[in-house]
C-alpha cells in the first residue's frame, strides 16, 4: 500500500471518530389540558360521558340540577308579563266605561253644587227676614264650598282621562320592561350554564364527581384532553437553544413506535428551568435547559399519554 494511500485512511477513520453525535434529548407526551369548573353549588343529575371517551363541540359532558335556576326564569318571566300588560293598558288608553263612569259623578257633583247654591241663596234670603239662625247660613256656605271642590276633582279626573297616557310615564313602563327583559338573558344565561358542554374535540381525562354529588363553586367537574395528538414536552439543553425555535423541525422517536415523526416546535420557553441564571458560573452554563413543546403530524390513532420519547434537534 503506498504512504500517501495509508494517510488518507488514518485521516478519514479520525475524521469519522471527531464526528459530533447528532443533538438529542428526551421528554414525555403530554396533551394541552382544559379543566372544567362549576359555577354553581348544585347536584349533580346527570353524566353524560365517561372517562376516555371523545366529545366534539357543544356535547354535553354533565348536567348540573337547574330547579333554583327555573323558578328565577319563571318569577322573571312573569314580571315580563306584567308589565307589558301595564304597558299595553297605557298605550290603549282609559276605556269608555271609565270614562262614562267619571262623566256620571262629574254630573253628580253638578247637580249637588247646584243644589247647594240654590239651598244658600233661600237661607240667605230668610236670614234677611231673620227666619233663620246664622248658623244655618253658615253651614249652607260650607256644603256649596264642599260641592264646588267635588266638582274640580271630578271634572279633573274626566280631563285626565281624556287626555290619555304622559309619554313620560309610557317611557318609564319601557324602561323598567326593557330592565326586566335584561334580567330574564341572565337568568336564562345562568340556568344554561348548569349544563357543562365541551368547548371543542377533546379526549375526556377525568369526571372527578359521581352523579348526586355536589361540586362547591369553582369545583373542576372535568379535564379534557385537547388535540388530535399528544404534545412532545422536551428540555432543549442550553448550548442548543439557538438552534431550536418555533417552527424548527424536528425528528421524534416515540418509545415502543417504529421509526420517528417528524414534528414542529411550537414554543420554547424564554427562561431557563431549573438553576437561574445569574447563581451559574461560566462552566456550569451548559447545564440550564429551556422547555419546549413540540407538535406531531396526523396519524391515524391518538398516540397515548405519558410515553417517553427522544427529539433529535436539528
Amino acid at each position: 500500500m503506498k504512504p500517501f494511500s495509508m494517510i488518507a485512511i488514518l485521516s478519514g477513520a479520525l475524521l469519522n471518530a471527531c464526528t459530533p453525535e447528532e443533538p438529542m434529548t428526551v421528554g414525555i407526551l403530554q396533551s394541552d389540558r382544559i379543566e372544567l369548573k362549576a359555577e354553581y353549588a348544585e347536584p349533580i343529575v346527570a353524566l353524560a360521558v365517561t372517562e376516555g371517551g371523545s366529545v366534539q363541540t357543544g356535547d354535553v359532558i354533565l348536567q348540573l340540577d337547574s330547579s333554583r335556576a327555573n323558578i328565577r326564569l319563571g318569577e322573571a318571566q312573569a314580571n315580563i308579563d306584567r308589565l307589558r300588560a301595564v304597558l299595553a293598558e297605557q298605550v290603549a288608553g282609559p276605556r269608555l266605561e271609565t270614562i262614562a263612569a267619571t262623566t256620571a259623578n262629574l254630573n253628580d257633583a253638578r247637580i249637588e253644587r247646584e243644589f247647594r247654591d240654590k239651598e244658600l241663596q233661600r237661607l240667605a234670603g230668610l236670614r234677611e227676614r231673620n227666619l233663620t239662625s246664622v248658623e244655618s247660613v253658615d253651614t249652607a256656605e260650607k256644603l256649596l264650598r264642599s260641592a264646588e271642590a267635588r266638582e274640580a276633582v271630578a271634572s279633573a279626573q274626566l280631563d285626565e282621562l281624556l287626555a290619555g297616557t304622559r309619554m313620560e310615564q309610557l317611557d318609564q313602563t319601557k324602561a323598567a320592561l326593557r330592565q326586566a327583559e335584561a334580567v330574564q338573558e341572565e337568568l336564562a344565561l345562568n340556568q344554561a350554564r348548569h349544563t357543562i358542554s365541551a368547548p371543542g374535540n377533546a379526549l375526556v381525562d377525568s369526571l372527578p364527581f359521581e352523579t348526586g354529588e355536589i361540586p362547591r363553586v369553582g369545583d373542576v367537574v372535568a379535564v379534557l384532553l385537547v388535540g388530535d395528538q399528544p404534545l412532545a414536552h422536551v428540555y432543549i439543553p442550553g448550548p442548543l437553544r439557538l438552534q431550536v425555535s418555533p417552527g424548527s423541525q424536528v425528528q421524534v422517536h416515540v418509545d415502543g413506535r417504529e421509526g420517528t415523526l417528524t414534528g414542529r416546535v411550537r414554543n420554547v420557553a424564554a427562561d431557563a428551568s431549573f438553576t437561574p441564571y445569574y447563581a451559574l458560573t461560566e462552566r456550569d452554563r451548559s447545564r440550564l435547559s429551556y422547555f419546549a413543546e413540540i407538535e406531531l403530524p396526523q396519524l391515524p390513532q391518538r398516540l397515548p399519554e405519558g410515553l417517553p420519547v427522544q427529539v433529535t434537534l436539528p
